[in-house]
């Protein structure tokens, strides 16, 4: 594929002033809409076919997940079309000043596998509401998300509007050798800098989605069965394969064995004694991933889990202790159905530990003190937070999503997704009926009156 053909006929597109009006973005925001609703089957085929994922997970997590974005991007769009108005300054009287939100022109969009639709099309609402041509680019590690993906937005929408980019890492390395005006990439840190790398080169803006290594800090006054019951629920879903489940567990001492055997339990009461034979319970994506995650299994003391079977791709949800402070699965990002308990004696130890690591995309901490939670929140950066539970900050469109440092550059969802792909232009509008001489030279005797003015 020419992609630099295919972006020319985007940049000429987007020239011609098509994408710009209210109306134009309202029909395609509601065309998706309701190919979202006419294909939820093939949709849900899709991503059992790519990750084992259950039809229930598969709607809340992707499909209701993206007609929920997509209607609140059509309830709000005209009001976030608005120019804002903003108060001027009496140096400016009697001009007038605002805001518009201006599309930033034809955009990239490269997505990551282990959510596939909505780590595509999720962005992609956002730069389509404000206006944007795009370019879009699933992962070949969902094939049959990304197969879905080209058909139904090849069929449905313009190409000079959107087009879908399959292919491997080549294809990328060549969408990411030309200039766009915004690239939003979905990934690993470790890519994300050749990503970065590259955009450098034509200073094309950059947002970055990222991962890291997201803490669950319990405090020795929990609910302990709540909190087994929502972090066996949070890491488990999708097999462990989402950036902001847990990837570690910080727990009293004395209420370690608590938490443990309640998660235990809470395992087998959602998938059975044998979550192989659970329709409930997702698959690794590829074989590569599978075996990454079983060599982490040698660096610490199974107590639940640890059974994998690499014909079916499948890894059991697991409990690792006594991992030793520095090894591989208290270092790396897990990303996989393998949890972490590490105890504490302190609170103070416990945020020391979370604070080793570079900064988590999200934070997680139980406890009933309103002290030790708003603690927790105020000494452990992070991209996101919960209280007393887990990964639901994703689900609301009025929060932002994002990371912070090694976690990720920028946030979108909901209106902060308008706003990632708008370009912000300051507008002032002068008067013709009064022009106060004041600014034009010659500036003698002016300069006291300025001060007066600019204090």
């Amino acid at each position: 594929m020419d992609w630099a053909a295919v972006l020319e006929s985007q940049r000429r597109y987007f020239r011609s002033g098509a994408t710009l009006s209210f109306d134009f973005r309202r029909g395609q925001l509601e065309k998706l809409a309701r190919l979202l609703r006419q294909n939820e089957s093939r949709i849900g085929e899709a991503l059992a076919s790519d990750l084992g994922k259950p039809a229930f997970e598969a709607y809340a997590s992707e499909i209701g997940f993206l007609r929920s974005e997509t209607s609140f991007a059509l309830k709000h769009l005209a009001s976030w079309m608005r120019p804002e108005r903003v108060p001027s300054p009496i140096t400016l009287f009697p001009a007038k000043s605002r805001i518009e939100r201006e599309p930033r022109g034809v955009v990239l969009i490269i997505a990551t596998w282990n959510f596939p639709l909505q780590l595509s099309l999720g962005p992609w609402i956002g730069a389509l509401a404000s206006g944007n041509c795009t370019i879009l680019k699933p992962s070949e590690l969902a094939p049959h998300a990304s197969s879905l993906i080209a058909d139904l937005l090849g069929k449905n929408f313009p190409k000079e509007l959107v087009a879908v980019a399959t292919g491997g890492a080549e294809t990328s390395q060549a969408l990411l050798r030309l200039r766009f005006d915004h690239v939003l990439f979905t990934g690993s840190a470790g890519v994300a800098r050749e990503v970065a790398a590259a955009a450098a080169k034509t200073l094309t803006p950059l947002t970055l989605e990222l991962g890291g290594k997201n803490p669950v800090i319990v405090d020795s006054d929990s609910d302990m069965a709540l909190a087994a019951r929502r972090i066996a629920w949070a890491k488990f879903m999708n097999a462990g394969q989402t950036c902001i489940a847990p990837d570690y567990v910080l727990v009293p001492e004395r209420r370690k064995n608590e938490l443990v055997f309640g998660i235990a339990a809470n395992v087998t009461r959602f998938f059975g004694e044998d979550p192989r034979r659970s329709k409930d319970y997702g698959r690794i994506v590829s074989l590569r991933h599978l075996d990454r995650l079983s060599s982490y299994l040698g660096h610490g003391r199974v107590t639940l889990g640890g059974d994998r079977d690499r014909d079916e791709l499948y890894l059991a949800p697991t409990l690792l202790e006594d991992a030793a402070p520095g090894s591989p699965p208290l270092e790396e990002e897990i990303f996989g159905p393998i949890l972490p308990v590490v105890t504490y004696r302190e609170l103070d130890e416990a945020i020391e530990i979370a604070n080793r690591h570079p900064d988590p995309l999200a934070l997680y901490v139980f406890s009933k003190r309103k002290d030790i939670q708003s603690r927790v929140l105020r000494e452990v950066p992070s991209g996101g937070a919960a209280v007393n539970d887990l990964v639901m900050q994703f689900m609301n469109p009025r929060l932002p999503f994002g990371g912070r440092g090694t976690s990720g550059v920028g946030e979108y969802h909901g209106r902060f997704g308008f706003e990632l792909f708008s370009h912000k232009r300051a507008v002032v509008q002068g008067s013709r009926l009064l022009d106060i001489p004041i600014r034009y030279p010659p500036y003698r005797g002016k300069l006291r009156w300025l001060k007066k003015l600019l204090r």
